[in-house]
């Protein structure tokens, strides 16, 4: 979170700069030509600024890039573990349960042989 809130932080500030460079040149009490060099050297230099922002901009996505990936993963890790885990549970009860019915069936197989009711 920290890396998201300085990319952010380093835009802004580049923007800033860029914004209040060209506020203070028109308002500043020159001469038109001497502002307009002056412009022509911010404009000159927009290039490179954009470049920097485009830099930043590039490294801040590569690392959000990089921290999903591990989130992913982290993630599918434990999804896989808490299908093994279900899948041994569902087995257990499975078995279990074949167990009872089998155990069920054969008393129910001697209760029946040994039932008087059925000499009647």
């Amino acid at each position: 979170m920290a890396d998201k809130q300085s990319g952010g932080f380093w835009g802004g500030l580049l923007l800033g700069t860029a914004v209040g460079a060209v506020t203070g040149l028109l308002l500043a009490p020159r001469t038109g030509r001497e502002t307009r060099k002056i412009l022509k050297k911010s404009a000159d230099a927009l290039p490179e600024l954009v470049e920097d922002l485009s830099t930043s901009v590039h490294l801040q996505a590569d690392r959000l890039s990089e921290t999903a990936l591990v989130n992913w993963e982290h993630t599918l890790t434990r999804l896989k573990a808490a299908i093994a885990a279900g899948q041994a549970a569902s087995l257990k009860e499975y078995e279990q349960l074949t167990h009872s019915a089998k155990t069920a069936t054969k008393a129910t197989a001697e209760a029946e042989a040994d039932s008087p009711l059925e000499d009647l």
